[in-house]
C-alpha cells in the first residue's frame, strides 16, 4: 500500500466513522476503485486490508474520546462513585444510575458479540459484493429519513432499561454487515426506545468504545495466528491510524450538530445516490 493510499483511506474512516453513511462501505468501496484503478492494494475481503480497516477504526475510537472526554470522564467518576456507595450499602442498586448505564453498556455490547460473532464470517463475504452492499445503503438511508421525522423522544438516562439496551445491542451487531452505519442503527434504536437525541448520541458513541476495540483484538488474534502480523505494512497501518484520529475529531462534531437539529435527511440523499451510483455500475459492467 502507498502512502498516499493510507492517508486516502484514513481520510475516508475518519469522515465517514462519524458520518452515519457505513465507513466500512465506503473504505470497501473506496479500496476496489483504487485496485481497479490498478493500484497495489490487497483485495478488501484478505487479512491485510481487514487489519487495515480495524486499525482505523480504532483510531476513530481515539476521536469518540477526545469529543466526549468530558462525559466520559463524568461517567466513569460517577459510576465509581455509585459502585462505592452500593458496596456500602448506602445506595441501592435501582438507584445507582451511572453504575447501571455503565452495565447496560457492557450488556449492549455483549449483545452485540454474542448475534455477531458466529456470522462474522458471513459478514465479511458481504465485503466482496459491491452490488450487496448497494442494498444495505439503501436501508441505511431509510434509518436515516426515520430519526429526522421522530417527534421529541420523552426518556432521559433514568428511563433507560435492560431492554433498550439489549434492542441497540442487537442493532450494532447488524452494522457489522458493510453498507449498514454503525452509529446511525445505533442512534435509531435508541431513538426508536425513546431516549432523547443527546443520550441516544452519547450512548451510541460510548458503546462503539468496547465494541471496536474488542473487535480488533479478536481479528488482531485470528491474524496472527493465521497468516501472521509479519505480513502486515506496518507503516500504513500507522498513518492511516492518526489520519483517521484527526479527520475524525471534525467529523463527529458535525455530526452531533446535525443530529441535534434534525438535519439526518441529508445524509439520506447521499447514500440513496451512492447506492444508484453502485448499481447502475454493476449492470453496465453486466452487460
Amino acid at each position: 500500500m502507498a502512502i498516499w493510499e493510507a492517508i486516502f483511506l484514513g481520510i475516508i474512516q475518519g469522515i465517514f466513522m462519524f458520518f452515519p453513511v457505513s465507513s466500512t462501505s465506503h473504505l470497501v468501496l473506496v479500496q476496489h476503485w483504487l485496485i481497479s484503478r490498478g493500484g497495489g492494494l490487497p483485495l478488501p475481503e484478505s487479512p491485510e486490508m481487514i487489519a487495515f480497516d480495524l486499525v482505523v477504526h480504532v483510531g476513530t475510537v481515539v476521536s469518540i474520546i477526545f469529543v466526549f472526554r468530558k462525559s466520559l470522564r463524568q461517567l466513569v467518576s460517577d459510576t465509581l462513585r455509585d459502585f462505592k456507595n452500593w458496596k456500602k450499602g448506602t445506595v441501592p442498586l435501582r438507584e445507582a444510575l451511572h453504575l447501571k448505564l455503565m452495565g447496560f453498556g457492557f450488556f449492549a455490547v455483549l449483545v452485540t458479540g454474542m448475534v455477531g460473532f458466529p456470522l462474522k464470517s458471513l459478514f465479511e463475504r458481504a465485503f466482496a459484493q459491491p452490488i450487496f452492499i448497494a442494498f444495505t445503503l439503501i436501508i441505511t438511508g431509510i434509518l436515516l429519513w426515520v430519526t429526522d421525522i421522530l417527534p421529541r423522544r420523552p426518556r432521559g438516562l433514568r428511563e433507560f432499561a435492560l431492554w433498550m439496551a439489549l434492542i441497540i445491542g442487537l442493532a450494532q451487531a447488524i452494522a457489522l454487515l458493510p453498507g449498514i452505519s454503525r452509529s446511525g442503527i445505533t442512534i435509531v434504536a435508541a431513538l426508536l426506545v425513546g431516549l432523547k437525541r443527546r443520550w441516544a448520541a452519547e450512548f451510541s458513541f460510548f458503546v462503539a468504545i468496547p465494541t471496536i476495540l474488542g473487535a480488533a483484538f479478536l481479528h488482531g488474534l485470528e491474524i496472527h495466528f493465521s497468516s501472521g502480523l509479519a505480513s502486515l505494512d506496518w507503516l500504513s497501518l500507522i498513518i492511516g491510524f492518526f489520519v483517521a484520529a484527526l479527520v475524525g475529531i471534525l467529523a463527529l462534531y458535525i455530526v452531533i450538530t446535525l443530529l441535534y437539529r434534525a438535519k439526518f435527511r441529508f445524509f439520506s440523499y447521499y447514500v440513496w445516490t451512492l447506492a444508484g451510483i453502485i448499481i447502475i455500475s454493476f449492470l453496465v459492467n453486466s452487460l
